[in-house]
């Protein structure tokens, strides 16, 4: 399925897409999951019918895929709607390049603090903070840019991972992992600059999955983007994580995308001892109010809802059986020294 790709493509999230969500007042008419005459089961299944109610409010085209472990250890399907709908992956397609960054560490053909320099050709605007500096020359690590790429969704940074990660290569590399349909478009004449490109729900939904297991990268890589994907105090906090506390934020890891028409988020829930217990990947076309790229937007608001409602559903869950956890860190604030 081929998509339409301006150079919007690589820029992803719109400005302001990482502000704080505690400066964004109540969420109108998506506050509560259902009106007051609506009866929500309990649970999973509740989750369902809070996720028809805000797709049907919230408008557009919805593709979307959540599972969650019930019976003590084992994967149900809870949502599962157009999953393998191939489509632009906006900001949320940062999560394969930095995949495709961290197997070339784990193969050793990086290395995590060697440095690039940031001249300021390289500058895109848009999402991030590196546009935002005076003046440019820095040497970054790749640690570096690539922290800013999943916390902030920094476009420039995306440029940084294509000159160690070409695009052909990323691609080459996402192929070998399983990933048929998540790929970034490399620019002709110019390997090291690609538009982000396409994936589906069900692809996306496997890739933060295969990070919670540790199967797709060593322990080390797959719990460095966790750790940036869990972070809230600093990031996107606007949508699933909205109506949260700072622990209950960090249990969630999270990445989201957005793109004119397109408002895309994903991630997975942990319980309290660190293991897996949710995996959601939420997609959406054809959204209203497209210039609107804060808490306010319908589909934006719908996500704040869903979160609330994932949490709950799996408050009382926990995964015995995982083969892996991830501790969960609890934010600590500190005075300058």
């Amino acid at each position: 399925m081929r998509h339409r790709v301006n150079r919007r493509s690589v820029l992803g999230l719109g400005g302001a897409a990482a502000a704080s969500a505690a400066t964004l007042g109540p969420l109108g008419p998506f506050v509560s999951p259902a009106s007051a005459d609506e009866r929500i089961p309990p649970g999973l299944a509740g989750l369902k019918t809070v996720y028809a109610a805000q797709k049907r409010k919230a408008g557009g085209r919805w593709h979307s895929y959540v599972n969650a472990v019930q019976d003590g250890g084992t994967w149900r399907d809870v949502i599962a709607d157009d999953v393998d709908f191939v489509i632009k992956g906006a900001s949320v397609q940062k999560l394969a390049v930095a995949l495709a960054v961290f197997d070339k560490v784990d193969r050793g053909l990086l290395r995590l603090d060697q440095k690039l320099d940031l001249p300021a050709s390289i500058i895109l605007g848009g999402s991030g903070t590196y546009h935002l500096q005076a003046a440019f020359g820095d040497d970054l690590t790749i640690a570096n840019f690539l922290v800013a790429m999943l916390q902030v969704s920094d476009n420039t940074a995306v440029r940084m991972c294509g000159r160690v990660a070409p695009g052909p290569e990323i691609n080459e590399i996402l192929a070998a992992k399983g990933f048929t349909h998540t790929r970034v478009e490399p620019v002709e004449g110019n390997p090291n600059r690609f538009f982000l490109g396409t994936t589906t729900p069900r692809e996306m939904h496997a890739l933060v999955k295969g990070l919670a297991d540790q199967t797709l990268l060593s322990a080390a890589s797959s719990a460095a983007m966790l750790r940036v994907m869990r972070w809230s105090e600093v990031g996107y906090c606007d949508g699933v994580r909205r109506n949260m506390s700072s622990a209950e934020r960090a249990r969630i890891g999270i990445k989201y995308g957005a793109n004119e028409d397109l408002r895309h988020e994903v991630g997975v829930i942990f319980d309290t001892a660190g293991a897996p217990v949710l995996v959601f990947s939420y997609f959406a076309d054809q959204v209203g109010d497209v210039g609107n790229y804060g808490g306010t937007n319908p589909v934006v608001q719908a996500h704040a809802v869903l979160g609330r409602t994932m949490l709950d559903a799996v408050s009382g869950t926990t995964n015995t059986s995982a083969r892996v956890r991830h501790p969960i860190e609890a934010f600590r604030s500190a005075d300058s020294a």
